[in-house]
């Protein structure tokens, strides 16, 4: 597999010969206000541009997941980028109601047994933080890849640790493992995705697994730094498991 991390927790996933990309926000640096009630009130989203553009973010990909429909997951250039009758991965019938809204044809719900090409897609539960943040906040979703001739892969999306998450990492064994790590936060409400605990909690679920963690530095209310993210690993005994990638990097597996 490859993964590629295009910026935030857009990626392009190449699994089994085919190309997935997974949440796209693919405006340009500073196109959207800042998320309220939160950091940076000075800076619009998203905090950088896209390190490479939208053509070859788009080039070849056969299908694309979204794992809720937050405008850092999914925006207004991706909605006019994305070729209409693309197969599309959504993860309930209200999303996909609001997909098909938007023009697309070829709209499918996620569940426990779904297959492309040969590729099983299997949905995943996640929480979008702790608390009442939760109302607020929606529901998300995860999707562990699995096929014969790869290794399973968990994209575990907008999710803090939870037993959802352990018993996904215990019933699938994902030999790689990417999380949205930023911490992202409102003033009030605490981590909306995984901190820096979190990961390491992860890693104990999963300790020869491979992690990927992104969602970092790329909207305004990000709490969590590449670098304090790769010293709490390396402080913690788990950096020669943990990758955290720059915008762009391609990750093989």
């Amino acid at each position: 597999m490859h993964i590629q991390l295009i910026r935030n927790a857009t990626l392009r996933v190449e699994y089994a010969g085919k190309t997935f990309l997974i949440d796209p926000f693919l405006g340009e640096k500073g196109a959207y206000p800042p998320f309220p009630n939160s950091a940076r009130q000075d800076e619009n989203n998203p905090l950088v541009s896209l390190p490479i553009p939208i053509k070859d973010v788009l080039a070849g990909v056969d299908a694309v997941i979204l794992t809720h429909l937050h405008l850092d997951h999914y925006d207004e250039v991706a909605k006019q980028a994305l070729p209409k009758a693309i197969p599309l991965f959504v993860q309930n019938e209200d999303d996909l109601n609001v997909i098909e809204g938007d023009g697309f044809t070829n709209v499918s719900v996620l569940s426990d047994t779904t297959s492309f090409d040969g590729i099983s897609l299997t949905k995943t539960s996640g929480e979008h933080g702790r608390g009442p943040i939760l109302e607020m906040a929606g529901l998300v979703c995860g999707v562990v890849f699995t096929h014969s001739s790869e290794q399973t892969l968990y994209v575990a999306g907008d999710t803090v640790w939870y037993d959802e998450v352990a018993k996904t990492i215990q019933t699938h064994q994902p030999a790689v493992i990417v999380v949205n790590a930023g911490d992202n936060q409102f003033v009030e409400g605490g981590s909306l995705v995984m901190n820096e605990e979190d990961v390491r909690h992860v890693h104990e679920a999963a300790s020869e697994a491979t992690i990927i963690a992104v969602h970092m530095e790329a909207v305004n209310h990000w709490n969590l730094s590449r670098a304090d993210l790769r010293a709490y690993a390396a402080e913690h005994g788990f950096a020669e498991r943990l990758i955290v990638p720059e915008d762009g990097e391609m990750i093989s597996r």
